[in-house]
């Protein structure tokens, strides 16, 4: 569809032909990117669905699904598109789909969150996954550092992966622990996995599965034709389509999850779900490029975009720290600031 935009446009005819040929090639580009988009988010959730349904049949407990089936469902998305701009030839979309994305979900879904609705911080947060996020970020900046990514990069995030999960389980048991009888703290394992489990038979789980699965993949392909097709007819790098198109699109089923966990009073999944998704945007979504189109980094991914990422997530953190320590939510003051820093940066992108 890109190619064939572009020659239309590019060829010689009636100027308003070629126009209406161009605005008529953009309108089918947003069709590909809004059912992308669609097939992805919808996918994704029958994927956890029968994935976790299996599990339990199997015998496998609700914590272990909600560590590890469901947590990887919640980056499903991103991770397929990644793997298909990158088999496309596109492995550009696919950093700055990772990149972007954490700064939206700071920016858009931590922000929007917190301004409609003031979120308290729980303690084991401050101990646990944020310095977690603040490491991985660090090593994001070493992965960056040689403006390529490579084989050897891809295999030392995915390793981060199995570290980072093994301390969440061997950490756990410490953390209820230390956390039991707070109101609002703690969620029954049973309650976070009940959403993710159906009541079917194993064939028919497993068939949700696969059909999700092949879903997420044809989704995938979809919109990242859409977004190169874009990118390609409005002269956009895409970058920068991945940095914003992208990133806010997958972004937006974790501003859904933060309201609905806000005025539940789950704390936890409101905070944990945003700062769990940044790290698991660096650790499982930036090796699918590395690992299936190495690539040289452009200076600015570095400068501009990375330094965003962290200048965010260091603001996060400070409001996190000041708040906690006064025993205070997390509000409007804090929202305002991180939305401020989103709205900032995306001038820079516009004017770029």
């Amino acid at each position: 569809m890109g190619n064939h935009l572009a020659g239309s446009c590019l060829g010689y005819g009636h100027p308003g032909a070629v126009v209406q040929e161009f605005q008529m090639g953009i309108y089918l580009a947003a069709v590909y990117i809004v059912f992308g988009f669609a097939g992805l988010i919808w996918s994704a959730d029958r994927f956890v669905l029968g994935a976790s349904t299996t599990a339990r049949n199997l015998g496998v407990s609700p914590l272990i699904i909600g560590l590890t089936i469901v947590a990887f469902g919640t980056s499903a998305p991103e991770i397929f598109t990644s793997a298909a701009a990158s088999l496309q030839g596109s492995p550009t979309i696919a950093v700055g789909n990772a990149i972007g994305s954490n700064i939206a979900n700071l920016g858009i879904v931590l922000a929007i969150t917190v301004l409609i609705h003031p979120v308290e911080i729980p303690l084991s947060l401050m101990k646990k996954e944020l310095p977690a996020l603040l490491l991985v970020s660090f090593i994001c900046f070493v992965v960056f550092a040689d403006f390529t990514l490579n084989y050897f990069d891809g295999v030392l995030l995915l390793f981060l992966v199995i570290v980072f999960a093994w301390r969440i389980l061997k950490n756990l048991e410490v953390l209820n622990k230390d956390e039991e009888g707070e109101e609002g703290k703690i969620i029954d394992p049973d309650e976070i996995s009940d959403e993710f489990i159906a009541e079917i038979s194993t064939a028919k789980a497993l068939g949700l599965l696969l059909f999700g699965l092949v879903l997420l993949v044809i989704s995938a392909n979809i919109l990242v034709e859409g977004a190169r097709s874009v990118a390609l007819s409005l002269g956009v790098s895409e970058l920068i389509i991945g940095l914003t198109v992208m990133a806010i699109g997958t972004s937006l089923p974790e501003l859904a999850t933060s309201l609905t966990s806000a005025f539940k009073g789950h704390y936890d999944l409101v905070l944990g779900n945003i700062i769990g998704s940044n790290i698991m945007n660096i650790l499982l979504v930036l090796p699918v490029p590395s690992l299936l189109s190495p690539f040289v980094i452009q200076q600015e991914v570095l400068t501009r975009d990375y330094a965003t990422m962290m200048l965010i997530t260091l603001g996060t953190a400070y409001f996190l720290y000041m708040r906690s320590r006064k025993k205070q939510r997390i509000g409007r003051l804090g929202g305002t600031v991180l939305l401020t820093i989103y709205i900032a940066y995306t001038g820079l992108l516009i004017i770029s």
